[in-house]
């Protein structure tokens, strides 16, 4: 992907961090989640942005991390739907200091990060973790900490350029950026009361009684965000990184940071790109997480990782996102497999061709896909008319292309996910055990001959295209058409009328899969059985 004129954010992105980049300095791009509860689909976006303009920039031969900085040792707020409500006694201690939920990990935070790691992992995103826990604990920060306190009267002076009405904008003399964490109780309800810039002496109290003080390297806790936010950009040298649009607006924190750090910690802003919402259409399953938001795991059960990628890679990051779960996945799998031939054929566009590459493979692998493409809605279909056994699907499959199970997947086994995640039990196809008599004897002459058409044109239209001209053909014989006709509003209502009959002979409702799908899934000989009195 070129830079330098396109029109791809990514390459965009890409040419402002190079724009401004240090001679020889190893690129950085940064990303930071805190891990208090699960990580969902809108957090995916503060990853797949940054990772986006850190593959452009590889690209380009250039040298570039890309910095996950788990922001663990933030206090855990409250505690998520889903969860026990016992765990709000650890509210205001850090997130590696509150017991994993389900006693499988180390802490709160690991409990989170682990199944996010494994869909990075899945989605092909390498990145470089560090611990915000293990950073304070170890003493990193020390040395940037006594600047934020020793110089917190500069800092305040810009915070007070921001504040709203409901504070003045006068420097505030009790002001510290600097939250202790309570020795006695662990948490953040702290405040601090003094501190000697020489000796660097900190006295604090806490809401639950207890009096602390110590020199401040030995105090556990952390800088307010909106300080240390900016000391990491300095700490840590970030060229680029991506927020949400809360982050962005006048007074926020990449604002305020962006002063913080060019006048007190002597560095300079990262480029920058606010991102936008990540909605999702359906119902899904919660991966555990009941009463939450969606996560990448839960996506990666109906979604090829290229899928997934292409949904963030194909929008620019202000412009909003809908990750499906509904029948709406079946529309995106075929916008995916249209580029895809777009993209074989050399038509697509360079936007187009760009959000395809990003999607496909990272500088260090090409995502593995499918061997034999079939449409998702076809598979759903198959799923769920088989119901998954193993000897029908192979049966139905092999009528639509060769290649044994494996060479459908892994679309086949995402969209069996799909149909058995997140379409209701009361809406999945059941294929009617034996012929409805009641109704066949019911039918008049012309309904019987369309069957009649219908059945005997089985064997010689035994293909998805073919059994779509058989079924859309026979209205137009039983009217006197030529195959040909182009569709009339009294042509749809026979062929309607037609699909609806045939619907209820087969799965006793006036609908159901693809019609052509459900007779090859059903099978030649079933489909005669069911449709003769």
């Amino acid at each position: 992907m070129a830079g330098g004129g396109t029109q791809d954010w990514a390459a965009r992105a890409a040419d402002q961090v190079l724009a401004a980049a240090i001679p020889g300095k190893q690129l950085t791009v940064a990303s930071g989640i805190s891990p208090s509860g699960p990580i969902h689909l809108g957090n995916l976006r503060e990853v797949m942005v940054p990772h986006a303009v850190a593959e452009e920039l590889r690209s380009r031969g250039h040298d570039c991390r890309h910095l996950l900085s788990w922001d663990d040792y933030d206090r855990l707020r409250k505690v998520p739907a889903g969860l026990p409500a016992g765990f709000a006694e650890y509210i205001g201690r850090p997130l590696t200091a509150v017991p994993d939920p389900c006693g499988e990990h180390a802490s709160w935070a690991e409990h989170f990060q682990t199944p996010f790691r494994a869909a990075l992992a899945d989605l092909g995103v390498a990145v470089t973790e560090t611990s915000q826990s293990i950073r304070y604990a170890e003493g990193a920060y020390a040395g940037p900490t006594l600047l934020a306190m020793r110089r917190r009267a500069e800092i305040d002076a810009i915070l007070a350029r921001y504040r709203t009405l409901h504070r003045t904008g006068e420097p505030d003399e009790d002001y510290y950026p600097f939250k202790p964490y309570c020795p006695a109780c662990g948490r953040d309800t702290t405040s601090v009361t003094a501190f000697d810039d020489e000796s660097t002496h900190l006295a604090f109290d806490c809401a639950c009684g207890h009096t602390g003080a110590g020199l401040l390297a030995e105090v556990a806790g952390k800088l307010v965000w909106k300080v240390d936010w900016p000391m990491r950009w300095a700490y840590e040298g970030v060229d680029f990184e991506a927020a949400g649009a809360d982050h962005s607006s006048p007074g926020s924190s990449f604002t305020v940071g962006s002063q913080v750090v060019a006048e007190v910690f002597g560095g300079r802003p990262p480029a920058y790109l606010a991102y936008s919402f990540v909605g999702t259409s359906g119902s899904a399953k919660m991966s555990g997480s009941a009463g939450g938001a969606p996560t990448p795991a839960d996506a990666l059960e109906i979604m090829e990782p290229q899928l997934l990628r292409w949904l963030y890679g194909r929008r620019r990051p202000n412009q909003a996102i809908t990750v499906a779960f509904d029948a709406e996945i079946g529309r995106l799998y075929d916008e995916w497999d249209a580029l895809t031939r777009r993209v074989r054929a050399g038509s697509a566009d360079e936007v187009e061709l760009a959000a395809y590459t990003r999607a496909s493979a990272t500088s260090a692998r090409t995502l593995p896909t499918t061997p034999v493409t079939v449409p998702f809605r076809t598979l759903a279909s198959i799923v769920d008319v088989t119901t998954g056994d193993p000897a029908q699907l192979r049966r139905v499959l092999a009528d639509l292309a060769p290649g044994d199970l494996a060479d459908f997947r892994p679309r086949l086994d995402r969209a069996a996910a799909w149909v058995t995640t997140q379409v209701p039990a009361a809406e999945r196809t059941r294929v009617r055990g034996g012929p409805d008599t009641e109704l066949l004897a019911s039918l008049g002459d012309a309904d019987r001959h369309a069957l009649k058409l219908l059945a005997d044109g089985l064997a010689a239209s035994w293909s998805l295209d073919g059994l779509t001209a058989l079924v859309y053909g026979v209205p137009k014989l039983q009217l006197g058409l030529p195959l040909d006709t182009a569709p009339t509003p009294e042509l749809k209502a026979a062929q309607r009328a037609f699909f609806v009959l045939v619907y209820r002979l087969l799965v006793g409702r006036d609908t159901g899969p693809r019609l052509p799908t459900l007779l090859l899934a059903v099978g030649a000989d079933r489909v005669r059985t069911l449709l003769s009195s």
